[in-house]
């Protein structure tokens, strides 16, 4: 389980190479749509693990908690091409005593090319009663340390985001 270490600054995003497997792909070699939550997920679950010593499968063993996931707010930008090399970004960025708000989006091999944007709102709940309840406090550190500080959610509207990360992909 993740302890924070007061010394240590935390990457607030993650990041992930992978290829688009022709298996995932419809007959027109695009990465099928569903199969962008595979690769978002996927990716978030090992390089958070990585990074931040944290496996989602603690908090039920250890709280009898989990995320479900509440919301997704996707755009299709361009399509991920089977066998393309591509790169999965992810950050938290916003969360509140029992909710999260993940940003994922997918870039070329260069990371030059936007292809994909995803918000992921989740709420944390008890897998006993299935009702929300407060993030543990180990849960609230990981969170703290973790989440993109420079992002004020409240202000932000999904299709001005993605302008926001296509101008930061150009430069």
């Amino acid at each position: 389980m993740f302890k924070r270490d007061p010394y240590k600054s935390y990457p607030t995003e993650t990041e992930s190479r992978m290829i688009i497997r022709f298996q995932d792909c419809d007959p027109l070699q695009h990465l099928n749509n569903a199969k962008y939550f595979d690769y978002y997920f996927n990716a978030r679950e090992d390089q958070v693990a990585k990074l931040y010593d944290f496996n989602p499968g603690q908090l039920f063993r250890e709280f009898g908690t989990s995320w479900v996931v509440y919301q997704h707010q996707i755009a299709y930008i361009r399509p991920a091409l089977v066998s393309e090399w591509v790169r999965i970004v992810s950050r938290v960025i916003h969360f509140t005593e029992d909710t999260t708000v993940t940003e994922y989006y997918m870039t070329d091999d260069a990371g030059r090319q936007l292809k994909n944007v995803l918000w992921v709102t989740s709420k944390y709940i008890s897998v006993r009663t299935g009702k929300r309840v407060s993030h543990h406090p180990a849960v609230m550190e990981l969170l703290e340390a973790t989440c993109e500080p420079n992002i004020k959610f409240d202000e932000l509207v999904f299709n001005d985001r993605i302008r926001d990360i296509k101008s930061k992909l150009q430069l």
